[in-house]
C-alpha cells in the first residue's frame, strides 16, 4: 500500500492498528520515530535516526533495538522503503513520495531522487513484451556524484 500524502494523523492511526494486529504496544518512542520520519526528507541509517530522534528529544528512552525493530516492522507494513547497502545495511526513507528511483554515490553514499518517465515506459513496454505483469520495481544506480568527482578533478 502506498502512502503518498496521507496525513499524519491517519498515517498514526494506520500504524497503531498495524501494532494493534501484531500484539504490540504503541508507545511514545514509536510515535516518535514516526514522527520524525514523517517530518523530514531524508534517508536514514537506523542508527542516524536513533541520533536525530536522541538530539530531538533528549529526555526520550529509547534505545537503538527499538530503533530497528521498529523499522522493520513500518517496512513490512509498507509505511518506508529502503535502499540496501550490502554489508552496509540500509538506509529508510517514508514511502510518502510519488514513485521515484535513486543514484548513489558509491564514495560518499549521497542519495540522489529522480524520475524520468521515458525510463517508467521503457519498463512498461519492457513488461509487456514478455507478457509479464509489472507491480513495481526499485531502481538503483551507482557512481559518483558530482561533489565527489569534482575532489577528484582537484587532486590531479
Amino acid at each position: 500500500m502506498i502512502i503518498e500524502n496521507m496525513e499524519y494523523d491517519a498515517l498514526l492511526e494506520r500504524f497503531k492498528k498495524i501494532l494493534r494486529q501484531g500484539g504490540l504496544k504503541y508507545t511514545k518512542q514509536r510515535e516518535i520515530l514516526l514522527q520524525t520520519l514523517y517530518h523530514n526528507d531524508m534517508h536514514y541509517t537506523p542508527e542516524s535516526l536513533y541520533m536525530e530522534i536522541k538530539q530531538g528529544v533528549p529526555d526520550l528512552n529509547i534505545g537503538i533495538a527499538t530503533v530497528y525493530r521498529t523499522l522493520n516492522l513500518l517496512e513490512e507494513a509498507e509505511i518506508v522503503t529502503s535502499i540496501s547497502f550490502g554489508s552496509s545495511g540500509k538506509k529508510y526513507e517514508l514511502a510518502n513520495k510519488p514513485h521515484h528511483d535513486h543514484m548513489i554515490c558509491k564514495n560518499c553514499g549521497k542519495i540522489i531522487e529522480f524520475e524520468n518517465s521515458v525510463i517508467e515506459r521503457q519498463q512498461s513496454l519492457v513488461a509487456k513484451e514478455h507478457n509479464f505483469k509489472l507491480t513495481g520495481h526499485l531502481m538503483q544506480l551507482y557512481g559518483t556524484c558530482s561533489g565527489c568527482t569534482q575532489k577528484v578533478k582537484v587532486k590531479i
